[in-house]
């Protein structure tokens, strides 16, 4: 079983993970879904101002925090090879690293770019709001599954 600071970064892990597909998963199931129904002038300056608040200290701590306590979970594990957990602490570490964090810089980001370039009561951002909740909320699924696969990951590891 994992033990002392290991038992400590993995439990850390498991919540970082949980908390992000938490936020994820507000974002897929009830939020998007409301903006969708607002008329586009109305979504996209909400939008606009929900990008804004995101990256604030209090969410970025943990997103940005868990993506550091994931790597070094990785890195650890590769110099350790515990007898037990080192296939979840791997799995768990893959799953943020790429399906969250990576994610969001390469399919997110370049969305909420692209739409705050856009001001709220033009044509053109009326144009692209639906395709942005589309595409947006497909990719935030899969950020979704990933962090929450992560957390899962890392408690059977603990197992």
């Amino acid at each position: 079983m994992i033990d002392g600071p290991y038992f400590v970064l993995t439990l850390l892990g498991v919540l970082g993970c949980g908390l992000v597909a938490g936020v994820f998963c507000g974002f897929s199931t009830f939020v998007m879904r409301a903006l969708a129904q607002l008329p586009p002038a109305q979504g996209v300056a909400a939008m606009k101002a929900i990008n804004v608040a995101a990256v604030r200290p209090p969410f970025m701590l943990v997103f940005i925090g868990s993506a550091v306590l994931c790597s070094v979970l990785a890195v650890v594990t590769f110099v350790l090879l515990p007898d037990d957990g080192t296939v979840e602490l791997l799995l768990g570490s893959a799953l943020y690293l790429f399906g969250a964090f990576g994610v969001t810089i390469a399919a997110n980001v370049p969305r909420n770019d692209a739409l705050m370039k856009l001001d709220p009561g033009t044509p053109e951002a009326a144009a692209y709001w639906p395709t942005y909740i589309r595409q947006w909320t497909l990719w935030n699924h899969v950020r979704t599954v990933a962090s929450a696969a992560a957390a899962v990951s890392y408690a059977l590891a603990l197992a």
